[in-house]
């Protein structure tokens, strides 16, 4: 389980300049020593200067050192973190299978990787970018949303979301109708497109036509270096690291991670509005569930 200070500067982390991550990078790896260093000694071990380390900490929503270090310690001290090592090996990032491997390990190492892909994902989702993202989604005449493969899955869970909600929105199986749809886009819609690599050439070809028509677009890949980014007007990046089996396995966490967090950040948007839509499709596929008192 996280503490609050972690859990604080991860959800930050993003929307801190170059050098305010490598401060931040430095105090989640040693937040035991930190918690007993002055600052001078703290920018030193980071390499970074004393007034980066301030900067980052009231961009993070600290008053100052001496709060941080106050709040740190306290945390710690709740926690129970502050012990010695108890010896136990620490799972590494980044998964990859082993044939050495026993069984019964699969199920702990899966899902430590996942939470791990979780947190760098929210690492690296601003505070901005998401703001940008609801107000392109709720603004749209029309949404297209672009993914093959396993990415597909990602893109019809989006879909059925945003259906719940009642915005207007597409998804085609089919590439060549993702292609002649992107291509029928106007600058009042928004292109959604999905693809771990970035590389997946269906959804770049798709995305490419959207942004050809003036829509808005909006990638969801792990890397940002990738050929998807291009044709972005937002980006959403994921946790940047290559995983073993990562397409199939672990691309759908961060994926669907994202989709939720851009389903609620819209119900919170317009509470209301989107509460009565929610009702509406209950009402709709309410005689599709069992009412708990049919019997076989």
């Amino acid at each position: 389980m996280k503490n609050s200070i972690t859990k604080q500067i991860e959800s930050g982390y993003a929307d801190l300049r170059r050098s305010e991550k490598q401060a931040a990078d430095y105090i989640l790896e040693h937040l035991e020593q930190v918690a007993d260093e002055p600052i001078d000694r703290l920018a030193r071990a980071a390499g970074v200067s004393q007034p980066t380390i301030l900067r980052m900490l009231k961009s993070l929503g600290y008053k100052g050192y001496k709060d941080f270090r106050y709040q740190l310690v306290a945390e710690l001290a709740k926690s129970g973190e502050r012990t010695e090592n108890d010896g136990q090996p620490q799972l590494m990032y980044g998964y990859t299978l082993d044939k050495k491997d026993g069984l019964e390990e699969i199920p702990v190492n899966i899902t430590m990787t996942t939470e791990r892909m979780l947190e760098e994902t929210l690492k690296n989702f601003s505070g901005k970018i998401y703001k940008r993202v609801i107000e392109a989604l709720k603004n749209a005449r029309l949404i297209d949303i672009y993914g093959v493969e396993n990415s597909e899955v990602t893109a019809v869970d989006l879909l059925t979301k945003l259906l719940y909600l009642g915005l207007p929105c597409r998804h085609f199986t089919d590439c060549y109708l993702q292609q002649i749809a992107a291509g029928r886009l106007t600058d009042q819609d928004v292109a959604v497109g999905i693809s771990y690599s970035g590389e997946s050439k269906d959804t770049v070809d798709a995305m490419k036509a959207a942004k050809r028509s003036g829509a808005c677009t909006v990638a969801i890949t792990n890397f940002k270096d990738s050929t998807i980014a291009r044709y972005a007007d937002i980006l959403i990046c994921t946790s940047q690291d290559q995983h073993f089996y990562g397409n199939a396995i672990f691309s759908r966490s961060t994926q669907i991670q994202i989709v939720d967090m851009i389903y609620m950040g819209l119900i919170s948007s317009d509470y209301e509005h989107y509460v009565e839509q929610l009702n509406k499709c209950e009402k709709v596929v309410r005689n599709k569930a069992y009412d708990g008192r049919t019997r076989r």
